[in-house]
């Protein structure tokens, strides 16, 4: 079993709320909703973070709540269009992925797309998208941390069963100013043991 970093996308890898409206936005639009991977922007200190943590033995694996898909402003192709292009540009030295899988949760109760529109166990504070990367990837959540710009990102970890310890909140009311900082921590205080 490996340990791994569990991280949030959106404002934690890549600019999101702050990108602004797109030039023709869906009436369902909202901020934090990026359909178009044209507008993907990583964050200061996103590629030197993964490189660092993946470097030091960890999987890397994204979990994103993308309640776009439910409120009708962006499809599943659309939020797999985005993660593909933050996938290709968090790459190594000799350009291979970083990510080694993106998960996302398309619900939201208060969706307006009926196949979507509903609470579910992916959802964070939810720990599903964890518990089924634990499962398909045979991670080891004892020696594995998230990071995310959310409580609700650390708490889907904790309640994952990740320790609170090792769940780490960045940005403003953040213990770590941005996703570098938290990875730095994350290398500096953890003894993973060599991906093979």
């Amino acid at each position: 079993m490996r340990p791994c970093v569990f991280l949030d996308r959106d404002e934690t890898l890549i600019a999101n709320a702050s990108l602004g409206p797109p030039a023709h936005p869906h009436p369902a639009w909202k901020p934090g909703d990026l359909s178009d991977p044209e507008r993907v922007v990583l964050l200061d200190g996103a590629l030197e973070a993964c490189r660092v943590m993946r470097g030091a033995g960890y999987a890397l694996v994204v979990v994103s709540n993308q309640g776009c898909v439910a409120r009708g402003s962006a499809t599943i192709d659309d939020v797999e269009a985005v993660n593909a292009r933050v996938g290709e540009l968090l790459v190594d030295n000799a350009g291979s992925a970083l990510i080694e899988r993106f998960y996302y949760c398309p619900y939201h109760p208060e969706g307006n797309v009926p196949e979507f529109a509903r609470e579910d166990e992916l959802r964070k504070p939810a720990p599903g998208m964890i518990l089924k990367a634990v499962r398909e990837l045979d991670l080891d959540l004892e020696r594995s941390w998230l990071i995310g710009d959310m409580p609700r990102d650390c708490e889907s970890g904790v309640n994952a069963g990740i320790d609170a310890d090792r769940c780490l909140l960045i940005g403003e009311e953040g213990r770590f100013t941005d996703v570098l900082a938290a990875a730095r921590h994350v290398v500096g205080m953890a003894d993973p043991a060599p991906i093979l």
